[in-house]
């Protein structure tokens, strides 16, 4: 038995690994069905939750930035951006809170094919302003991604430096 776990090397088991999730990956590729991307919120209580929610969390974004300044931990590099990406967090919930109010007015716009590669957005006379704005604040993933990178990046700065700490030998 010891002769064959020695024969197996490490990187032989990473090469099967890597062959096995190849092939399970592959497999639920074929069980793959339409994912519909869209969200939609029941009237009236579920947009009022759902907003009340992006309140909340550019609230506690707000709190973050401001505990994070007043114990000037933004002097350190990880905490920083962290710092900005609670920034982005907040800029990100402020487009949200604008699409979706602009989704539910009626009045101003009618969207036609909605939740597929073609859709398109007619506006009603005198609107092209807001048809402008609701065209902008759509593309609320160049808020959202810069927020998750950074608070990618801060985070793995943090965890670089905790382990950067060596812990002190208590038994001396």
């Amino acid at each position: 038995m010891k002769l064959a776990a020695r024969l197996v090397t490490k990187p032989m088991k990473k090469a099967a690994f890597g062959i096995i999730t190849f092939c399970t990956l592959l497999v639920l590729c074929g069980f793959v069905q339409q994912a519909g991307a869209t969200q939609v919120h029941a009237e009236p209580e579920g947009l009022w939750a759902h907003q009340i929610a992006h309140l909340f969390f550019i609230f506690s974004m707000g709190i973050l930035i401001y505990w994070l300044r007043e114990w000037k931990l933004v002097k350190e590099t990880g905490w920083r951006l962290v710092q900005y990406s609670a920034l982005f967090f907040i800029l990100w919930n402020i487009d949200a809170i604008i699409v979706h109010y602009l989704d539910e007015r009626d009045d101003i716009f009618r969207t036609i094919n909605a939740g597929t590669w073609h859709a398109s957005v007619v506006m009603a006379n005198g609107t092209e302003g807001l048809g402008f704005l609701y065209y902008i604040v759509k593309l609320d993933h160049l808020l959202c991604v810069p927020a998750i990178l950074f608070l990618y990046a801060g985070l793995r700065q943090l965890f670089k430096q905790a382990q950067s700490i060596k812990p002190v030998d208590k038994s001396s």
